[in-house]
């Protein structure tokens, strides 16, 4: 499903635990790490499509997390064009997003990152809030800024805790621990 303009509808997940600190996975068999994310069907309204891809990349159910907010529209980003599948029509040039800010309310023993027959992810942590926006892959930064932006506010105000100022270069960040099993 691609629109009049080139973009793939998709949903972004933000997961967030009691100590404020952000579900960072990295794509199985490649170096990158993202939050959970995925296209939406022609039949699902964003919210339903964030539940199935929370279910098929983090084993995720309902019960699980609780939805805290989401964007408001379309949070847009363009593939580089080494991406492009210009042989194909339509061409997608990149992806649509509405994001979604969900907390986990269940133990973390609930993750399983092999939910479905074709895993996103193979590692996972936790890491500070501003962290994700100055190491995802450059064409995704605008879009996480973005997103991490519009739910600081709500995650300071949930949680009680100061998240402090949002970083303006490329730091280390914090990391944090891997998923039981590659421990």
């Amino acid at each position: 499903m691609i629109d009049a303009d080139g973009y793939r509808p998709n949903v972004g997940i933000v997961l967030l635990n009691a100590d404020g600190r952000l579900f960072w996975a990295r794509r199985v068999h490649r170096d990158g790490w993202q939050f959970p994310q995925g296209g939406m069907r022609s039949d699902e309204t964003p919210l339903e499509a964030m539940y199935r891809e929370l279910a098929e990349e983090t084993g995720l159910m309902p019960q699980h997390v609780e939805v805290l907010a989401s964007t408001r529209g379309w949070l847009r980003y363009k593939l580089p064009s080494r991406y492009i599948r210009h042989h194909q029509h339509p061409t997608c040039i990149g992806q649509k997003q509405v994001w979604f800010l969900l907390k986990l309310v269940s133990g973390e023993d609930a993750l399983c990152l092999d939910a479905c027959d074709k895993p996103e992810f193979d590692l996972w942590r936790w890491v500070d809030f501003w962290y994700p926006a100055a190491h995802v892959v450059n064409f995704k930064r605008d879009v996480y800024h973005r997103a991490l932006r519009h739910f600081a506010p709500l995650v300071e105000t949930e949680l009680c805790i100061q998240l402090g100022p949002q970083p303006q270069s490329q730091g280390q960040g914090r990391p944090g621990r891997g998923r039981r099993a590659a421990a």
